[in-house]
């Protein structure tokens, strides 16, 4: 499963594929993964930072709450944030 949810926080397990058009939810990446495209490049952290903003607009949470758990320098990434019910109506496509 892609994302796992621990005491109110969301694990979300991400592929992230940067210099994209645009900031979308894509397919499943294997079966452990979501592919996540973003418009900004890898570099200086930029795709990062993208990535938590798309994020923060799509579940309705605060960008200080996004916090990478690994992956910072990898495609495959782990990002916790608190659970909305967003979050809860968006993942039932998956399920």
């Amino acid at each position: 499963m892609f994302y796992e949810i621990e005491e109110m926080k969301v694990v979300l397990r991400i592929k992230a594929q940067h210099a994209s058009s645009k900031n979308e939810f894509c397919d499943m990446y294997g079966e452990d993964a979501l592919k996540v495209r973003i418009k900004a490049p890898a570099v200086e952290g930029a795709a990062n930072k993208e990535l938590i903003k798309f994020l923060s607009k799509s579940f309705k949470v605060p960008k200080s709450d996004i916090i990478f758990k690994s992956g910072q320098q990898s495609k495959i990434k782990r990002v916790v944030f608190p659970l909305t019910e967003q979050f809860l109506q968006w993942v039932k496509r998956y399920e």
